[in-house]
């Protein structure tokens, strides 16, 4: 019988250790599965019209809206931190919003401004363009309104115009969020025929019917505006075989990369996304991932710096590619700091 507590210990493990890995900071880096690094952030960034302008968004501690003047030196700050591509995300003027979301046409709307200036000042950071009408419309949905209802098709025609626009402004890829069936293969057959055929498409492939948008509605002045709920075409948070029947679609008619939104709540979609695809898989941090962690973490009950970097390092774990952070530049400084 064994006469110590090492060997009860011994008999019952066979004498394997697994702290004897731990032990040291040395063994732990050499031994540590996932890897998180600068190349893995995509730092979203919100436009308002105006000139030198910049405003706080209550919702979100710590994140502005800017003017394209100053959405550019944003952008330079992340280019010179090592962040491989930005997302800008419109606050669109009350007039210009109407029920088929109009502005998303136009050449010289925020976002299309905003492409060119930060490519004529930056040109080698990725710029990625969501060409959904949330932004544009009148009543906050990502499609166009009629009697009601969410119209699939004419939605898909309108964010395609919209595509192009952003692609002729220089978008380097178009990540279309709105959830209409079809339209990532008529993107793409728009695109090709423009002869953008290098401009990519990261799909939002599984955009569920999140509460944890809020804090970005306010972002971009949805949150009022909307009517009803999205419910009718975002993914059910209770489903996960409808996003991989997403991103069968999704794939099947020309996307590059796949998206999972939000991040947190769904990591095991990330995870059974990147292992029956092997496609490249991002995920979204979403506003409300975000403002909980700086909401914590102003009140004291958590380490925000430690929890952020911990929620990030948990999106590679389940194996995503790339991250959209709104923590992207803090998280940049402290992984550079790192090296």
């Amino acid at each position: 019988m064994p006469n110590s507590t090492t060997e009860i210990i011994d008999s019952v493990t066979g004498s394997r250790r697994l702290r004897r890995n731990r032990r040291f900071d040395w063994t732990r880096r050499l031994v540590q599965e996932s890897v998180l690094s600068v190349n893995d952030l995509i730092l979203p960034i919100f436009l308002m019209e105006g000139d030198g302008t910049e405003e706080a968004i209550g919702a979100m501690p710590g994140i502005s809206r800017y003017s394209v003047d100053r959405a550019v030196k944003v952008a330079q700050q992340a280019h010179k931190l090592g962040i491989p591509a930005i997302a800008p995300f419109p606050n669109v003027a009350l007039d210009k919003r109407d029920r088929t979301g109009s502005e998303i046409t136009n050449p010289d709307n925020l976002i299309c401004q905003f492409v060119r200036a930060v490519k004529s000042k930056c040109p080698d950071i990725g710029v990625i363009t969501d060409a959904a009408l949330d932004p544009f419309t009148d009543h906050g949905h990502d499609g166009v309104l009629d009697n009601g209802i969410i119209v699939n098709d004419e939605s898909v025609a309108q964010i395609v115009a919209g595509a192009l626009r952003q692609a002729e402004a220089g978008a380097d890829i178009i990540a279309p969020s709105d959830m209409m069936d079809g339209r990532i293969g008529a993107i793409r057959l728009a695109l090709d025929e423009a002869g953008f055929q290098d401009v990519g498409i990261l799909s939002y492939t599984a955009k569920y019917a999140s509460a944890f948008y809020g804090p970005y509605r306010e972002a971009i002045g949805t949150g009022g505006l909307l009517h009803g709920d999205k419910k009718t075409y975002y993914v059910d948070p209770a489903n996960s075989e409808d996003a991989m029947r997403e991103a069968e679609l999704d794939i099947a008619e020309g996307a590059d990369m796949l998206m999972v939104k939000p991040g947190m709540p769904y990591l095991d979609i990330v995870r059974r996304m990147k292992a029956e695809f092997g496609m490249p898989v991002f995920v979204y941090q979403v506003s409300g991932e975000y403002s909980m962690i700086e909401s914590a973490a102003a009140n004291g009950y958590i380490d925000g710096d430690r929890v952020m970097m911990e929620s990030l390092l948990a999106f590679k774990r389940a194996g995503a590619d790339g991250i959209l952070t709104y923590h992207a530049l803090r998280a940049a400084e402290k992984l550079n700091a790192a090296r």
